[in-house]
């Protein structure tokens, strides 16, 4: 029975990463079916999310609700400013130079930190109401936080699928993406529109990132460590696609967790397997359209 606990409390764990895997896929789906550019850079957006949080704390004393708010303002708003300074220009080139160009990005942000605060990771603990929520029974232990993770990732990715989906905005987003002269002929700002829905999709990961800053230490590699296999994530889902983003993060974070059960050494190697399958068998992904 205690052996059975501690498994299911290996799967729970693996759910909850999921929901980090969710999160950043989104924000990764949301950019590249929206605007046509894969974000490499949204590793290291994501670790400035848990950066800005613990500054927030150390040099200005916001605790966590508080940078659950501004630090995903303040690095979208970094996103908005890349957008119209550097991305925005590449729109109508193929992708690989915006790949090149936010994967500079990438090094530039982490290789900036990394000199400022060192590569040594800084500890953000959670506030201490989320110990109500712990769940323990027997040999089965859920911190209350990562009980927190996963609603909030739940409840954030639904919310983002719906604004998307069902919504005036989205419509407009989607069209825009499709017809963006047809569009804008309607008197809809598309230029700005484009330039919001990356900004959007960088505070995405950096919400994931203050999410992710009581887990994980916060330190500079920290989305260098996440990007693969979110990379992984939005190519298994199929690229661009929401749904199929969030469904992939949370699923591949339960088969990491069963893996995690039957042979541990291959936890991190199952999601790279089941991307090479999914490839052979369907390219476009589980929810891509071919």
């Amino acid at each position: 029975m205690d052996d059975l606990l501690f498994d299911l409390q290996l799967v729970a764990l693996g759910i909850s990463n999921g929901a980090f895997y969710a999160l950043l896929s989104l924000g990764l789906a949301v950019i590249f079916g929206m605007l046509n550019v894969i974000n490499f850079a949204h590793g290291a957006q994501f670790m400035m999310g848990a950066f800005a949080a613990w500054m927030l704390l150390r040099f200005a004393g916001i605790g966590y609700w508080g940078a659950l708010v501004l630090a995903p303002l303040i690095v979208g708003a970094i996103g908005v400013l890349m957008e119209r300074l550097m991305i925005s220009r590449l729109y109508k080139l193929d992708h690989l130079y915006g790949l090149l160009l936010t994967f500079g990005c990438a090094l530039v942000i982490e290789g900036v930190i990394r000199n400022n605060f060192g590569s040594s990771g800084q500890r953000y603990a959670p506030p201490r109401e989320f110990q109500m929520l712990d769940i323990e029974y027997g040999d089965f232990f859920m911190p209350g936080y990562r009980v927190w993770v996963l609603i909030a990732g739940t409840a954030i990715c639904i919310a983002t699928w719906l604004i998307i989906e069902k919504t005036k905005v989205g419509s407009y987003l989607r069209a825009a993406t499709e017809r963006p002269q047809l569009v804008q002929a309607f008197g809809i700002n598309v230029p700005l529109m484009m330039t919001l829905t990356y900004g959007a999709g960088v505070a995405l990961a950096a919400l994931a990132g203050v999410l992710a800053a009581p887990v994980y230490s916060v330190h500079p590699a920290m989305g260098a460590n996440f990007i693969i296999t979110v990379f992984a994530v939005v190519v298994i889902g199929g690229m661009g696609s929401i749904m199929g983003s969030i469904v992939t993060g949370f699923l591949l974070g339960f088969v990491q967790g069963i893996t995690d059960l039957v042979w541990s050494e291959a936890s991190q190697t199952v999601v790279f397997v089941i991307m090479a399958i999914v490839l052979l068998t369907r390219p476009a992904g589980l929810f891509g359209r071919a």
